[in-house]
């Protein structure tokens, strides 16, 4: 098994918004309700910055998902903090990918003086949540019927692991 990461770039982040957009339109780990552009995605996963990075990961030579640490709040006094998050393209889970990931994030953000990560979770995503536990992450916070999608209320979870 050979996992590797690569910076998303203008140039490849085609790759992470196809698996990013079949999220959207069929699953509920992501609020957005309709596809969206390349754009948008660009300023999700902060192309380009040096202290919150995204990165393709690949598989044994083929794109499998893509991660990225985000800025947790845009004051200041949470730039010791990230948002982590990861999507993996169906039929890449269970292999030990998620873990990699999690751990080469960790490593980026310590590099960057990142003390704290935040994964937020909708609440039925059990998959996730079992993950992030596995990984050392404690959930910090639960909230209900934030919002809606395809017709069903639905609850976020935070998980939190200092590093």
């Amino acid at each position: 098994m050979n996992i590797e990461f690569k910076p998303i770039t203008k140039e490849n982040i085609g790759q992470a918004l196809t698996i990013y957009n079949w999220y959207v339109l069929n699953s509920t780990a992501t609020f957005h309700l309709e596809a969206i552009a390349s754009e948008e995605l660009k300023k999700m996963v902060s192309v380009g910055h040096s202290k919150y990075q995204s990165f393709l990961i690949f598989f044994d030579g083929a794109v499998c998902g893509f991660c990225y640490l985000s800025q947790f709040r845009y004051k200041e006094a949470y730039d010791k903090s990230a948002e982590i998050t990861l999507y993996l393209d169906k039929g890449f889970t269970g292999k030990g990918i998620g873990k990699t990931t999690i751990s080469y994030l960790e490593n980026i953000a310590k590099r960057n003086e990142i003390d704290n990560l935040v994964a937020v979770v909708t609440a039925n995503n059990s998959g996730s949540i079992s993950l992030f536990e596995k990984d050392g992450y404690f959930k910090v916070g639960h909230l209900k019927n934030i919002g809606v999608k395809f017709g069903k209320a639905l609850d976020v979870v935070s998980y939190q692991k200092e590093i």
